[in-house]
């Protein structure tokens, strides 16, 4: 199925490649790299690339391109999928997921991918197992190891292998038993000139941290479950249950994991937390234009928007730009014509405003059409979509666990059109 994977970074460099099965040419990512070069931003490369010979798969993700060669035709987001499980371990086992740390502990990356594949088919993708075979790199293991000429790699096979609950290890014992889940939701939206909403939609993932002892069995319940579309669920819940009564049912397993990924479709369930007012333009003679945006709080119950930034790619006809933030602060680049205006925490009684004069190229001509905006934005303990957790109950175990459910709404691509 899968023959290699390549790992390649912003500037097109492979540092990273793996085959199980054949080896096949670098020369193969050349036609990943025409496309790369083609796209505006990195997330727009096609997932799927067809050339004469191979099919390209690829994702983006913490700044590095994870591309999959494949030689027969296969289910996209099955590959698309276990990427992402890659991308996961790599974080799960060293903190972040950057070319940094893949080249300061590549021998353990390669032995986790010879785990996580068999003859290019996926076999232990689970974070626990992978951690009884190949045990997460420490300071103590690293000295122990280097003096005694052994390896991380475990002697036994991992109890959960064989089990018919493969994500969770037998035997798990915590002091503290606890249970944390975070809902982070992302809202994807495009408002044109006055305001109004061209397209909105909402993705949504639930995210657990569980460290209880023994073999829980948990039932988590929401307040308006029915809003959710297109869900998608972590092996680990009991997808009948939450067919027939939309609660989610599961033994899960031990740490970090993504529980559940779902979409709020209906445009009338998406509150659109912040407005813009803006006006950008251009003089007819060409020698420059207005620019004045302001930012405001909209729909979001009462909570403070944080994190606010705009983001701005100029007409390559703009030579310099000479503005005046009311709140935060702004940067142009003229190399790459990006202007960034870092605003920060909404205040509603102050709203913040950028304004001022574009300065066009001499003799350039006016701008055929305005550019856009791309707002950032954070919201703490909200989730826009108006999901809530009911309650938490577990069984099979006597003891009481903590318990906490956080709530987080971000910008994802957020557009507004001038």
């Amino acid at each position: 199925m899968i023959h290699s994977l390549f790992l390649i970074n912003p500037s097109g460099d492979i540092f990273l490649e793996k085959h199980w099965k054949s080896v096949v040419s670098r020369s193969v990512c050349d036609y990943f790299l025409e496309a790369k070069e083609k796209a505006l931003e990195p997330e727009d490369v096609p997932p799927v690339i067809h050339t004469p010979h191979h099919y390209l798969i690829s994702i983006y993700r913490d700044k590095l391109f994870f591309l999959s060669i494949i030689q027969t035709e296969v289910p996209p987001l099955f590959v698309i999928e276990f990427l992402h499980r890659i991308a996961e371990m790599i974080q799960d086992y060293f903190g972040e997921c950057s070319e940094t740390v893949v080249k300061d502990n590549m021998v353990m990356v390669y032995e986790l991918l010879e785990e996580m594949l068999d003859n290019g088919f996926p076999l232990a993708t689970e974070s626990n197992i992978l951690k009884e075979m190949i045990r997460p790199p420490t300071i103590l293991r690293s000295v122990v190891n280097t003096l005694t000429g052994t390896s991380n790699v475990g002697d036994t096979l991992p109890t959960g292998q064989l089990s018919t609950i493969p994500w969770r290890r037998a035997g798990v014992k915590y002091t503290n038993n606890e249970a944390y889940f975070d809902v982070v939701e992302e809202i994807d939206a495009i408002l044109d000139q006055s305001g109004t909403t061209v397209f909105a939609e909402i993705q949504g993932v639930v995210e657990a941290c569980v460290k209880l002892s023994g073999m829980p069995d948990l039932t988590l319940s929401f307040m308006n479950p029915r809003l959710l579309d297109d869900v998608s669920f972590h092996p680990c819940v009991r997808y009948k249950r939450w067919e027939s009564e939309r609660v989610l049912s599961f033994i899960p397993p031990d740490g970090n994991f993504t529980l559940m990924t779902y979409h709020v479709n209906a445009q009338n369930l998406v509150a659109i937390p912040v407005y813009v007012k803006q006006s950008i333009s251009f003089f007819e003679s060409g020698s420059g234009g207005r620019l004045d945006v302001t930012v405001g709080p909209k729909q979001t119950m009462g909570k403070t928007v944080e994190g606010v930034m705009v983001t701005v790619h100029m007409p390559k006809t703009i030579l310099s730009v000479n503005l005046t933030a009311t709140q935060g602060s702004y940067i142009y680049d003229n190399g790459t014509k990006l202007l960034v205006w870092d605003i920060g925490k909404l205040n509603p009684q102050k709203l913040p405003n950028l304004r001022g004069s574009l300065s066009l190229q001499a003799g350039a001509p006016k701008p055929e059409e305005n550019p856009s905006l791309n707002i950032d934005l954070k919201i703490q303990q909200l989730a826009i979509s108006g999901l809530k957790v009911n309650r938490l109950d577990m069984f099979g175990e006597k003891y009481k666990p903590f318990k906490g459910v956080k709530y987080i709404t971000k910008a994802g691509k957020f557009q507004v059109r001038t």
